[in-house]
């Protein structure tokens, strides 16, 4: 599945304005940091449009690349106060916090390219020796999306790395975009997290829990939180808040590497710092400078420009004024930066305006078919059916000129899309037919052109197409060869799920296929699975419970299914049973 975890620190700047309400997962995961009392402060990216978003920051680790500048410890007790298995615990107890929020996603084509830059800068970071072996033993080293427009992203204990949609939807490449997670994944090599706890253990409770209240204060109401400051602690907060900016420093310092070495374009980072100052413009609006918990943006673009050296800067921005490049992975961005535009606000108005979206004249093909691709993505979330294949079909047309990796990596997504949309009107035989289908691309005159086809693209074995031809499955009416065709879906399902063993989605398909199976020992055991990789781990319990009253006679069939649910049982209820210690019975 995807990962889960935070306690980073609020990172919007404090002096940002706020929405009255906060999503629930950050309520949640705010509750939980205070009441483990427990805080590390930096952030990376914290700007929207008028609405900045707020930020939990991160992590431990230190380590100097290979042939690498060996960097500085900011302070003296890294690694001495968080071991990381205790740090992994921490991220895993606050996810299980926010995991079943609906604004914690999971959108398998996002998660997917997510995924693929993420793999990218971690084998660079562990090329560089910026992940210890016992880092990459004990973390999770996964990224996970929050539905939020805030242009913004954030590190948690374990190695879980949390990107808002509306991060992804504002960068122009792959490049930017692997910037800010190359940032965030410093924060957890560099350990910053255990630093934090190492600072705070030299400062009463009394003083930790005021500087929390502080900064919470301080991203809501700057007034309030000076007031705060000036009523005793101005030391406290003043040195967290250094210490804080000195992290996100040496973020950006490792961050850097880490992006080069993993063969981004370095440019990325600076350019997205511009981007930044230009959607906020909230770092000169007067507020103190010990209330900025991170460098101001204007000071990190220039550290940036600085390492891209002579001519660096104007060869990134030379890139970025030609267009997002011919390459696979500036397709699949620009694809993916589209369907997050539709998902990262579901407000009518907001939905209303993507669905009249059309290509300016003159437009580039790539831009063209990702508008068309993006109205098609809101006309199919707002239930127009008709219009959403309408608008794939503009989107495959306006593709037609695009080179040959970047055209499969359009047919894909269109295919995904279009599987998607059927399955929502219920047409499952025409969403058998598309899994099945074979497109080939023809030429001017009709003969076989070498474009790539759909198969050639679609991987069968991937995430996505796994969890839709489930769906797909379970969706068909009963033909003639039904059983075969579920428990294919179950022999899939399984193989997937004995190497990612927390895809809730893929665990609750499980369940609904084994049920369809005639297996409801099976069934129940992957639906307490799922209730337990969303962190609910009371209802994963109850179901197990419920299943062992249920089924007091097995046969020999069942016994091995519910000696393994027996077993699970008990790993859940210890940790429940830890849960509910640490938050002092409550």
């Amino acid at each position: 599945m995807r990962p889960a975890h935070a306690l980073s620190a609020l990172i919007a700047p404090p002096h940002a304005t706020r929405p009255a309400t906060r999503p629930t997962w950050q309520r949640k995961a705010w509750c939980t940091a205070l009441a483990l009392a427990l805080w590390g402060g930096s952030a990376w990216v914290q700007a929207q449009p008028q609405t900045p978003g707020d930020s939990l920051t991160p992590i431990p680790g230190t380590g100097a690349g290979n042939g690498a500048i060996a960097l500085p410890a900011l302070g003296e007790t890294s690694g001495q106060d968080l071991s990381a298995a205790a740090e992994r615990k921490l991220g895993d107890r606050i996810m299980r916090s926010i995991l079943s929020d609906p604004d914690v996603i999971d959108d398998p084509m996002l998660l997917e390219y997510l995924d693929v830059l993420w793999q990218s800068l971690l084998k660079s970071a562990r090329q560089r020796g910026d992940i210890t072996s016992e880092l990459d033993q004990n973390h999770a080293w996964e990224p996970f999306l929050v539905r939020d427009r805030t242009v913004n992203a954030f590190a948690l204990p374990g190695g879980y790395i949390g990107v808002h949609l509306g991060l992804i939807a504002m960068t122009s490449t792959p490049d930017e975009l692997a910037s800010v997670l190359a940032h965030e994944l410093s924060h957890v090599t560099q350990r910053h997290i255990a630093r934090m706890i190492g600072q705070q253990s030299r400062t009463s409770w009394v003083g930790i829990a005021s500087l929390l209240l502080g900064v919470l204060a301080a991203s809501r109401n700057p007034a309030a939180a000076q007031a705060m400051i000036y009523g005793g602690q101005a030391v406290a907060i003043q040195g967290q808040l250094n210490f804080s900016r000195d992290m996100e420093r040496e973020a950006d310092r490792v961050g850097f590497g880490v992006l080069n070495d993993a063969g981004f374009d370095p440019g990325g980072m600076a350019l997205m710092f511009e981007h930044l100052q230009q959607a906020s413009r909230l770092n000169d609006d007067g507020s103190y400078p010990y209330l900025r918990t991170h460098p101001l943006t204007t000071e990190r673009i220039g550290d940036a420009r600085a390492r891209l050296g002579v001519g660096g800067w104007d060869a990134a921005r030379m890139a970025l004024s030609i267009g997002p490049g011919s390459s696979r992975l500036a397709a699949w961005h620009a694809l993916m930066a589209g369907r997050s535009r539709v998902l990262m606000d579901t407000r009518s108005i907001a939905q209303e305006n993507l669905v009249g979206l059309t290509p300016k004249a003159g437009s580039p093909a790539l831009s063209a078919a990702v508008t068309h691709y993006t109205r098609a993505v809101a006309l199919q979330r707002s239930g127009a059916l008709a219009k959403a294949q309408q608008a794939l079909d503009d989107a495959r047309n306006a593709g037609k000129t695009l080179p040959a990796e970047q055209q499969a990596v359009l047919h894909r997504v269109l295919w995904l899309t279009q599987t998607e949309a059927q399955l929502q009107g219920q047409q499952a035989e025409a969403a058998a037919q598309t899994l099945a289908h074979e497109a080939v691309a023809s030429s001017a005159d009709g003969s076989p052109a070498p474009r790539p086809t759909v198969r050639s693209v679609v991987r069968l074995e991937a995430r996505p197409e796994l969890l839709l031809a489930a769906r797909v499955a379970l969706a068909l009416p009963e033909p003639p060869n039904r059983q075969a065709v579920l428990n294919d879906a179950a022999a899939r399902l399984q193989t997937h799920l004995s190497v990612h063993a927390h895809d809730a989605a893929a665990w609750s398909l499980l369940s609904s296929v084994w049920q369809r199976l005639s297996q409801p020992i099976r069934a129940v055991r992957a639906d307490a699975e799922a209730s337990a990789a969303l962190g609910d781990l009371p209802g994963a319990i109850d179901r197990v419970i419920g299943a062992q009253k249920r089924f007091r006679q097995p046969d020999a069939a069942s016994i091995i299914e519910l000696s393994v649910m027996d077993s699970r049982l008990r790993a859940w209820q210890r940790q429940w049973r830890e849960d509910v210690r640490e938050d002092g019975g409550r």
